[in-house]
């Protein structure tokens, strides 16, 4: 893609615009630019080739352009009576060019070069035109002041800018693409790029800094001036303070203010609430006090903005006092100093003193006034009254008018002018708030309260806060009028609100729908987020959901042969509490630190309510078997699994063991058996809440449901809604919904409110401990990692470029999936090249001296071993570790092997052989090794490839760093130097705790990145790459002793 960007210099007119990106034969590079651009995840501070437009020349195209042929266009190129004429990020054109529809064809014509090259399709080329179209038509204007650069060259301005001139540099400004504005600011970190508002000015001032200064300019001109008119730089000579007085006059002004006054009557016409007359007459500078003291900061000052007068005591019986008959609103016109925004005089002085205004508020303050009322009466018609009177001092307000004043207000703003509603005579906007009716307190003790429980919900309107009685509602909903008057106060009526009011008021929501806006605070009414409150049983539910872990001390339940640690206390009495109010959550503790065990607290401390069933993969069945046998001798346990399975004669206090494959199959003879509890262990393999498994396990009733992880949140926040609306069903909403109101606006717009949102709401039914949390598990021993940084050999390198070079040329020419495909192959056979050259190659051998990974994983044995030391050797691969076996196995070195192809049976027979010392090198693939196993004999973990997601390599490491772990666990990464492994070392290092942040992992991400990226991401290189904690290979740091934890 072709781009542009304006490169500001001192003085103005030395900037340049530089066109660079996609350069071709006919726009050449004539020279280089320093941006700021992003290099695969970050931004870099880089010099790139250029073709370099000095202003001169860019006059040259700009001048030319059809858009200018028209003399208005010129006056107002920009067709700036539609301040939001620019929103929309497409219409970079600007309004004129919507106007001139062949303004770009002939601006594409005058650029031939362009036009054949493409640039129409270039968003930032069109925003820097749309900007020098703008910045001609207001030098056309005669906005040009003299100025003095950072320098002390002479330069000129563009200056002043209207009201909506800035509205409509705001909304280019907006609409710029990053690339259009990629300056670098010198010497910031982290790196910042120039505001697009603060480098459209810059150009802007170019542009006038060049056009005065014809031949003719310097021939006409006194020497004093030469600075200004002289086409080279040139430094101006004395006091530069008149330049400074010169731009302050130029730029101040005055801004026409609309003081709205709303009618009285007779009967209230108190000492208090004084006549409009009085009123008005108070708002007045009188030309004696004008005349006695013009400074402007010792002008008197009224403020607008008082306490709210005391309101009436709402009768609750009677209707209240409504004025309803046709009364009229008066807008009182003002004009308020630029320089002194306290000064604040109203018109009807202008015309009764002009001198003593003028003075105040400049010469031009009348001019001011006419053009804000022709800029205002653009926007809100009936302020074109105004303009029909020769002394205008206000206009009179008709109920038509008065609602398009109220809701076209920031209209008015946007065209400079400012609204005062005088707040001790209005009161606030009509507000609802939400709120459900629920039975007595003592309903909800037990389990019969429902999360699908269907309860009446109601909203009321309030005003300041307070709600409305019945008799005001009922006015309220007969209103005719945009405005009424009710507790001795003006209201804006919101017909929407009127609407609603008639329509009817309450609904019916389910209990889960009502607990979760309770649990936030707000409830979403007609697509508004209105305030809600809890009462009744619901207040109650809420409040022991808050204080869950603040419950009395738990007590270890009978039957349980362990004694629980405080925390796993803690997390029962959790769980019990969830239970009792009929309800269930998530447990995701770190692992290791003992989620099983709390599990059985649990299932005792229930006490019979019903059979409880876990759920977990298969590879678990025997760990859940013993530890019940454990730690709960005296509790039945069944495996419910291969083909003799069976539910018959099953009792109260029975524990049910099955996996999520049997779950799918047998979904609905398990759901004929009403659970007391249900655990899902290992819960992210239901993360995919359209999968068979996560619907098979909805199926299963329930009286509780616990779901145990140790990563919540892996890739994506619709994993946390799948373990969340089966524990907690519908608290969540439905998942499109979740999506819209949640999941994207934090992935992809990192919206805090809605982040903040979703942690109210998931707080009460989520409890996360970590190891390093304080008091957690103080007895564990201290855990160090490091990267391994190691070369690549010969062979790997000639493969590596080999591989990155011809799957690279098939990337540039394909598209869409097949595209996709190319990339992740890519990735992976450049992660098997940098494994070894075996793998890649699908060889047996030789595998002496063709890895740097094997070589140093060898040097890392040699310390281990020596040391009488255990080590667990993690591979994403299957192959990979059969190679590692086999080279191992030549070296003498017994191993023992875990992959996924293995069996229950088999799988517990390993776990026992290397925990009883039977082999020191245990080899394990990532997936089948990595959750579930307790070994905590090693004290080494070698990961000898890295996984994408950090989540998944850290419940790898968690099978040695866990509860019963009393040694030091060193964890070694192996990265291979300069390679695509090096680089993604700095984004996994960036992307841990993702329970914690929402970060996107997986490789899809790679998939989506621009061929210039992906060739800097694999290209091999000759500088080391920071990679977070990476650091080079040091084998004396291996051993008993630890060594310094990573970054």
């Amino acid at each position: 893609m072709l781009n542009a960007v304006f490169i500001p210099a001192d003085p103005p007119r030395a900037g340049r615009l530089a066109l660079y990106g996609d350069l071709t034969a006919a726009v050449p590079p004539n020279g280089t630019a320093t941006l700021a651009l992003p290099q695969t995840t970050t931004v870099h501070q880089t010099t790139v080739p250029a073709h370099l437009i000095d202003i001169p020349t860019l006059l040259t195209r700009l001048t030319s352009s059809p858009a200018l042929r028209d003399p208005a266009a010129l006056r107002d190129p920009t067709g700036l009576g539609d301040p939001t004429g620019l929103r929309d990020p497409e219409a970079l054109g600007g309004p004129a060019a919507s106007r001139d529809p062949a303004a770009s064809e002939g601006w594409a014509a005058s650029e031939g070069w362009a036009a054949s090259e493409g640039w129409a399709g270039s968003v930032s080329w069109q925003a820097w035109r749309a900007a020098g179209l703008a910045g001609l038509g207001l030098i056309g204007r005669g906005r040009l002041v003299p100025d003095h650069s950072p320098a002390g060259y002479g330069a000129w301005r563009v200056a002043p800018l209207e009201p909506l001139d800035l509205a409509w540099l705001r909304n280019l400004s907006a609409a710029m693409p990053p690339y259009a504005y990629a300056v670098p600011i010198e010497g910031t970190d982290p790196l910042r790029v120039v505001e697009p508002e603060e480098l459209i000015r810059a150009f802007w001032d170019a542009l006038a800094d060049t056009l005065v200064r014809t031949p003719a300019a310097a021939l006409t001109t006194h020497p004093s001036a030469a600075p200004f008119a002289a086409t080279s730089p040139t430094p101006i000579e004395g006091p530069t303070a008149w330049l400074d007085e010169t731009t302050l006059t130029e730029q101040a002004g005055t801004h026409l203010v609309l003081r709205i006054e709303p009618p009285t009557t007779s009967d209230e016409l108190t000492p208090e609430h004084p006549s409009s007359a009085d009123t008005t007459h108070k708002n007045k500078h009188p030309a004696a006090d004008l005349h006695a003291d013009l400074h402007p900061a010792a002008a008197p000052h009224v403020d607008l903005h008082p306490a709210a007068a005391p309101r009436a005591d709402p009768d609750t019986t009677a209707a209240p006092h409504m004025d309803l008959h046709p009364t009229e609103f008066r807008a009182v016109l003002q004009l308020r100093s630029g320089v002194d925004p306290s000064l604040l005089i109203d018109v009807a002085e202008l015309w009764n003193a002009p001198s003593a205004v003028l003075s105040a508020l400049g010469e031009r303050a009348e001019t001011d006034l006419l053009l804000a009322l022709r800029r205002g009466a653009r926007v809100w018609p009936p302020l074109g009254a105004a303009l029909t009177d020769a002394a205008p001092e206000h206009i009179t307000i008709d109920d038509t008018a008065l609602e398009e004043l109220a809701e076209g207000s920031a209209a008015l703003e946007g065209a400079g002018i400012e609204v005062l509603w005088p707040t001790e005579l209005f009161a606030g906007e009509l507000a609802i708030r939400g709120t459900v009716a629920t039975p007595t307190p003592g309903a909800v003790t037990g389990p019969d309260f429902s999360l699908h429980e269907l309860v009446a919900f109601r909203w009321r309107p309030t005003v300041d806060g307070e709600e409305l009685t019945e008799a005001e509602i009922s006015a309220l909903a007969e209103a005719k009028r945009p405005m009424i008057r009710m507790r001795g106060r003006w209201i804006r009526v919101d017909q929407d609100l009127v609407r609603k009011l008639r329509d009817g008021s309450t609904r019916r929501l389910t209990g889960a729908e009502a607990l979760g806006a309770a649990l936030t605070g707000t409830i979403d009414v007609d697509g508004e987020l209105v305030p809600f409150d809890a009462g009744g049983s619901l207040a109650a539910m809420l409040t022991r959901l808050r204080t869950a872990e603040e419950t009395p001390p738990f007590t270890d339940p009978a039957g349980l042969r362990a004694t629980l640690r405080d925390y796993q206390r803690r997390g029962v009495a959790w769980m019990a509490q969830l239970a009792d109010l009929g309800l269930g959550g998530c447990l995701a503790d770190d692992m290791g630190l003992g989620k099983t065990i709390q599990v059985i607290a649990l299932h005792l401390h229930l006490n019979r309510r019903g059979p409880t069933l876990v759920v977990c993969p298969s590879t678990l069945l025997g760990t859940w078997e013993r530890e019940f046998a454990r730690f709960a001798p005296d509790v039945p346990t069944r495996r419910y699994h291969g083909s003799g399975r069976s539910l018959s004669e099953l009792e109260p206090d029975e524990v049910v063991l099955t996996t999520y494959g049997v779950v799918r199959q047998d979904h609905r003879v398990l759901g004929e058996i009403s659970w007391g509890l249900a655990v899902a262990d290992e819960a992210q393999h239901a993360k995919n809440p359209l999968s068979r498994t996560a619907r098979a396990l909805r199926t299963l009733p329930s009286a509780t449901r616990i779901a145990l992880t140790g990563t919540p949140v892996e890739n994506r926040l619709s994993e946390l809604w799948s373990i969340l609306d089966w524990s907690a069903p519908g608290l969540l909403g439905t998942l499109d919904r979740f999506r819209q109101d949640v999941a994207v606006p934090v992935e992809r717009f990192h919206d805090e409110e809605a982040t903040a949102r979703l942690g109210r709401v998931t707080r009460p039914f989520l409890l996360r401990r970590k190891k390093s949390d304080p008091g957690i598990a103080p007895e564990l021993p201290r855990k160090s990692e490091h990267d391994v940084v190691v070369p690549l050999t010969t062979e790997q390198a000639t493969l590596y470029q080999a591989v990155a070079k011809e799957t690279l040329a098939k990337i540039e020419s394909a598209e869409g999936i097949e595209r996709r495909g190319l990339v992740l192959s890519l990735l992976t056979q450049l992660k098997q090249v940098c494994n070894h050259p075996a793998q890649f190659l699908h060889e047996k051998g030789p595998l002496e001296r063709r890895s740097g990974k094997l070589a140093a994983l060898d040097e890392l044995l040699d310390v281990i071993l020596a040391e009488g030391e255990s080590v667990l050797i993690f591979s994403q691969y299957v192959e990979m570790c059969r190679l590692i076996e086999a080279h191992l196995a030549a070296r003498q070195v017994r191993t023992l092997f875990l992959h996924g192809g293995i069996g229950v049976r088999k799988r517990e027979d390993l776990v026992e052989q290397f925990q009883s010392g039977a082999a020191q090198v245990f080899l394990l693939s990532l997936k089948a090794g990595g959750v579930g196993l307790t070994l905590t004999r090693a004290t080494h973990v070698v990961h000898y490839d890295r996984w994408w997601n950090p989540a998944v390599e850290d419940q790898a490491t968690d099978r040695a760093y866990r509860i019963g772990q009393d040694r030091p666990v060193q964890v070694h990464r192996l990265v291979t130097e300069n390679t695509l492994e090096d680089r993604i070392a700095t984004v996994i290092n960036a992307k841990r705790d993702l329970a914690d942040a929402v970060v996107g992992s997986g490789e899809s991400w790679l998939s989506e990145l621009s061929d210039t990226e992906l060739t800097e991401l694999v290209e091999l290189s000759t500088t080391p790459a920071k990679s977070g904690s990476a650091s080079a290979y040091n084998p004396s740091s291996v051993g008993k002793s630890g060594g310094e934890p990573g970054d």
